[in-house]
């Protein structure tokens, strides 16, 4: 694909969730407003990490956000608006090889390889 973007320009986000209706929520929100081209929900996470001086073990779900990089100063903004959290764990991975289209979850949804370079096109517009 002559047109494709380089996989330099997208980012994985994480974020955590106190539960799926929260996580649907902020991740509709995101890819209505175009701030990311799609956001996975994914139940069942247990947490454990360190919180006002004490350990914490809490379940949790996971957004699995994917966008462009140039989007992402604008979600962590509105994912802050958005989330229950004072403090939200926000965490973007930086993609060096952009997987195969049907990697992508692309085939699974009847979305060809021109139309979902459009969605991450469409996403920093």
């Amino acid at each position: 694909m002559p047109n494709a973007p380089k996989s330099s320009q997208f980012v994985v986000v994480l974020v955590t969730c106190p539960n799926r209706q929260a996580g649907e929520t902020i991740g509709r929100t995101l890819v209505e407003e175009r701030l990311a081209a799609c956001a996975n929900v994914i139940p069942g996470v247990t947490s454990i990490y360190r919180w006002q001086g004490k350990v914490c073990r809490d379940r949790e779900v996971l957004l699995l956000i994917k966008t462009r990089r140039s989007r992402f100063a604008a979600l962590t903004r509105r994912v802050q608006d958005l989330h229950a959290y004072a403090v939200p764990e926000i965490v973007a991975l930086s993609l060096h090889r952009l997987p195969p289209v049907s990697r992508l979850g692309a085939g699974r949804h009847g979305v060809t390889p021109p139309k979902l370079a459009r969605s991450f096109r469409t996403a920093d517009s």
